[in-house]
């Protein structure tokens, strides 16, 4: 089988492989595949699992990530993601994947307190300045 490359991009990196020979993932459309010489393509990533296979191992390799935006093109596959996790074992995968999604929604919650707060704060400081103005 002839292989890909692909390059994985998140906030904390990036991870590079020169021998994929095949990815499936799965947009709003359904679930699809990619292997190499495919045409050039451009999808929004859901998140969840994704899987793909490497050259010479018959084992999948697991893809958890967060969402994202997938382009191949000229052989080469690039995805864009807040966060992914890269495992063969799924169990172990599935692990990491909960955490994050644990951890996102703690800031979510705490970005939603700190802008509760502020708007309290500069409505406090509209009602101080209406007070003071001249009538």
């Amino acid at each position: 089988m002839t292989p890909f490359e692909m390059h994985l991009i998140d906030s904390r990196g990036q991870l590079s492989l020169s021998d994929v020979t095949l990815f499936h993932g799965r947009d709003r459309s359904g679930q699809f595949g990619i292997m190499a010489k495919h045409e050039p393509f451009m999808t929004s990533l859901l998140m969840g699992l994704c899987w793909f296979y490497v050259l010479n191992d018959p084992d999948p390799h697991y893809l958890a990530l967060s969402g994202g935006m997938l382009y191949f093109k000229k052989n080469v596959l690039w995805i864009v993601t807040p966060h992914f996790f890269v495992d063969k074992d799924i169990k172990k995968i599935s692990v990491n994947l909960e955490q994050e999604l644990k951890k996102e929604e703690e800031e979510r919650k705490e970005m939603k307190e700190r802008a509760k707060n502020l708007e309290k704060e500069m409505l406090k400081r509209m009602w101080e300045i209406q007070k003071e103005a001249p009538k």
